[in-house]
């Protein structure tokens, strides 16, 4: 049994940490300017007790993420195109995790007869050919598009950019994908309330979802003692761990959001010890080394979710590049991103001040 599902239910309940983050600079000689990269750092909004998120609440922080004025968003969740070749793949591939991580395209492709590579390249001559001023229909069809294609995040840009008297079936939209846009524009999720509320305020048509779970595919026999050892891991932490939770919770509540993001992307919150997680579950002694391979998969999903947001930037040097993804992956993107040539770690503690 493949334990990625496992593992991702148990990291939402973890404590979150990270290790400090490594903000860099390219090297000089590089021609142009830097690709500057922005890791946000967000606690899973839409999982945290506190509400609805308001757009009075959220809105301090878009100014402050508008000023930086991001030529590409990434988010974190999981590519149409992985999702097809992981569901193409069966025996390699645990089909529960694709049911979490993976939307159903089915939908979308009865309405727009594309199935998932067809929707994606038809995504593609979408926007190479995109107009100044689309018409709606331009933009619902884009977004049934994007469903089919498996990036409902982007889909969400397409609808919200409509006048409200446009968001309506037609063009690819039956009723049941306009209740889905719906759905998903109501929730709190940080890839709705700021990542595509941001692209639609910038004027991008789209997002990136970067995510990636080939990595962390585990392969373990024994799932109960997998989960038994990592959670005595986690139980061992110190209570500095669950402080720091309780003042996640504690600013998630607030009626001004950016005070909890300005605590989850500052260094003392990223210079959390590592012992709040990851460095307990290495040291976890199960005879399989359970916390070694649960480490394992997380710094592969890392380094793939990296580079899948090099895939965005790739022909754009020099491009402003905003990536929206859990706190507890933002030191590993810190320092990957920095390895990067070309590529400058922007500070997120100056963007967010006043």
């Amino acid at each position: 049994m493949r334990a990625s599902l496992l593992a991702a239910m148990l990291l939402a309940a973890a404590p979150l940490y990270a290790q400090q983050t490594a903000v860099t600079t390219p090297p000089a000689g590089v021609a142009g300017p830097p690709t500057r990269v922005l890791v946000l750092g967000s606690v899973h909004l839409a999982q945290e007790e506190g509400g609805p998120v308001t757009a009075d609440a959220i809105e301090p922080l878009l100014q402050r993420l508008a000023r930086f004025d991001p030529q590409v968003i990434t988010v974190e969740s999981m590519p149409g195109e992985t999702c097809d070749m992981m569901r193409r793949h069966p025996a390699a591939y645990d089909v529960e995790g694709n049911l979490t991580y993976c939307p159903d395209t089915a939908p979308a492709q009865a309405t727009t007869g594309l199935d998932v590579p067809a929707a994606l390249a038809s995504v593609e001559a979408q926007l190479a050919a995109w107009p100044q001023t689309p018409a709606p229909a331009q933009r619902r069809r884009l977004a049934a598009t994007f469903l089919a294609a498996g990036d409902p995040t982007s889909a969400l840009v397409q609808w919200l950019h409509l006048p409200e008297a446009e968001r309506r079936t037609g063009d690819g939209l039956d009723d049941a994908l306009v209740q889905t846009l719906r759905k998903r524009a109501a929730s709190s999720s940080e890839n709705t309330v700021i990542a595509a509320a941001l692209a639609v305020r910038l004027g991008l048509q789209r997002v990136y979802p970067v995510d990636d779970h080939t990595g962390d595919n585990l392969r373990i026999d024994d799932v109960d003692g997998f989960a038994t050892a990592i959670r005595g891991a986690w139980n061992s932490a110190p209570p500095e761990c669950a402080a720091l939770r309780a003042r996640d919770r504690e600013l998630r509540q607030a009626p001004d959001l950016l005070a909890l993001y300005r605590h989850t992307n500052s260094a003392a919150y990223q210079r959390m010890p590592m012992r709040c997680d990851f460095a307990l579950a290495l040291a976890e002694d199960s005879p399989q080394r359970f916390g070694r391979q649960y480490v394992a998969g997380w710094d592969l999903r890392n380094l793939r979710m990296v580079a899948n947001i090099g895939a965005t930037f790739r022909e754009r040097p020099g491009a402003r590049v905003l990536s929206v993804v859990g706190a507890s992956h933002k030191a590993w993107f810190d320092r990957l991103l920095g390895q990067l040539q070309g590529v400058e770690v922007v500070d997120a503690a100056q963007v967010l001040a006043d």
